[in-house]
C-alpha cells in the first residue's frame, strides 16, 4: 500500500504527459534571509504556478504563509534540511523535521540535502538513509539533493564527482536525485546512465542571460535529465511567469531554446 501512496503523490509533482518535473525551490530564506523574489512567497508561488511549474519546494514554517488555495494547482515538496550562511559551516546540513510531520501539512514529497565530501558527510548520509526508510514506511516520495561539496573539492561540476554523488542518492533510497549539471551533454549522459532513478538539475548561480540559462536546461534534457529544480533564475527573474513558461517548452514539450525564448516576448 505504501508503494501506491508514493505513486499517487509522485503524480502530483510530475507532469502528467511528459513524465518530467519542473520544481521551483523557494527554501533560500533560511540560508540567506528574505531575499528578492521571496519577500512575499505566496505571490511568487502564484507566478510560477501560472507559468506551469509542477511543484514548489519550501521549508515547513513557510507552508502556512506560502502555499495557497487559489490560482493554478501546484505540488508541494517540503525540505527537511537546513543551514544558514551565518553559521561556521554552511555545508553542514541538519534535519529540521520528520516525514510524519510534513505529511500532516499535506506535502506531496519531501527533500533532503546532502553535501558529499563535507566534514559532516557521514552524518548527512545517515540522515538520508533514515529519511528514505521513513518515506518507504509512509509512502512519501523522496527528492535527494546531492552535491559534491567540501574543502578538498575544487570543481563541483566534475563529471566523475557528479556521477558519484547522484549514484549515492539512488543507493540510499532516493526516488529522484537533484544534482549539478556538468556543463556538457556527453558527460551528463554518463551521470544519468549511472543513476537508476530520475535525475533533475539544479539551477546554480544566477546566469548572465536567458539564452544561456535555457541552453543549460536544453543540454541537460538532451542528456536524459527528467527535469529541473531551479530557484533564483526563476523567482528572481524580471518575469517569473514567463521564464517558467519558457522552461516548460523545453522540459515538457521538447521545444528548442529559440522557441522557448518566444515565451519571453
Amino acid at each position: 500500500m505504501t508503494e501506491i501512496g508514493k505513486n499517487i503523490r509522485i503524480e502530483r509533482i510530475m507532469h502528467r504527459y511528459s513524465r518530467n518535473i519542473l520544481i521551483i525551490p523557494m527554501d533560500h530564506g533560511i540560508s540567506d534571509g528574505p531575499i528578492k523574489g521571496l519577500i512575499n512567497v505566496a505571490d511568487s508561488i502564484n507566478k510560477v504556478a501560472e507559468g506551469g511549474a509542477d511543484a514548489v519546494l519550501m521549508q515547513k514554517g513557510i507552508v502556512t504563509y506560502g502555499h495557497r488555495g487559489y490560482g493554478h494547482d501546484v505540488g508541494l515538496i517540503v525540505h527537511m534540511s537546513a543551514s544558514t550562511s551565518l553559521g561556521p559551516d554552511p555545508n553542514n546540513k541538519v534535519q529540521v523535521c520528520t516525514v510524519e510531520e510534513v505529511m500532516k501539512m499535506g506535502a506531496d514529497a519531501v527533500s533532503i540535502h546532502v553535501n558529499v565530501g563535507s566534514e559532516t558527510e557521514a552524518d548527512q548520509l545517515q540522515k538520508l538513509g533514515n529519511v528514505a526508510r521513513e518515506c518507504d514506511y509512509w509512502g512519501m516520495p523522496l527528492l535527494a539533493m546531492m552535491y559534491p561539496r567540501g574543502k578538498n573539492i575544487t570543481n563541483p561540476h566534475d563529471p566523475e564527482l557528479v556521477a558519484h554523488v547522484a549514484r549515492v542518492g539512488a543507493e540510499l533510497g532516493a526516488d529522484v536525485v537533484k544534482t549539478l549539471y556538468t556543463g556538457e551533454v556527453d558527460s551528463f549522459k554518463d551521470v544519468v546512465k549511472g543513476c537508476p532513478v530520475p535525475v533533475v538539475i539544479a539551477g546554480g548561480p544566477k546566469t548572465n542571460t536567458d539564452k544561456e540559462f535555457l541552453e543549460m536546461i536544453e543540454g541537460a534534457m538532451e542528456a536524459g535529465a527528467r527535469g529541473v529544480a531551479i530557484g533564483r533564475n526563476v523567482f528572481q527573474h524580471e518575469n517569473p511567469t514567463k521564464i517558467t513558461k519558457a522552461i516548460t517548452q523545453i522540459v515538457h514539450h521538447k521545444r528548442s531554446v529559440e522557441e522557448a525564448l518566444e515565451m519571453l516576448k
